[in-house]
């Protein structure tokens, strides 16, 4: 049974950090992409940042770039997101999720991720 498990999330002030993690199980992900997703209230889900499991590529967002780092231990099959300089519009339920699918350009698109994990609260005050 595969299992996405998210972890991090919280309160922050405007300008602080957090760093999330996700947790994989019941599958091997070795050609799998793994993303970052979010979905504000009254939002779709929207993609953040995306790491093939090889660690040959990366995508961000245009919003997040520069300030969120995407990373991943193999050892532990954990994908992180480093977030600094975190801003209110950053508030949203962040998801984890793995995908089959690499698009060679654009982002990864939420219609294309096979598994999901069931999110973790990240919200930003001002």
């Amino acid at each position: 049974q595969v299992q996405l498990v998210e972890s991090g999330g919280g309160l922050v002030q405007a300008g602080g950090s957090l760093r999330l993690s996700c947790a994989a199980s019941g599958r091997t992900f070795s050609n799998y992409a793994m993303g970052w997703f979010r979905q504000a209230p009254g939002k779709e889900r929207e993609f953040v940042a995306g790491i093939l499991w090889s660690g040959s590529s990366i995508k961000y967002t245009d919003p997040v770039k520069g300030r969120f780092s995407i990373s991943k231990d193999n050892t532990k099959n954990t994908v992180s997101l480093q977030m600094n300089s975190l801003k209110p519009e950053d508030t949203a339920v962040y998801y984890c999720g793995a995908s089959s699918l690499w698009p060679v350009a654009g982002p990864l698109s939420s219609r294309d991720m096979d598994y999901w994990g069931k999110g973790t609260l990240v919200t930003v005050s001002s």
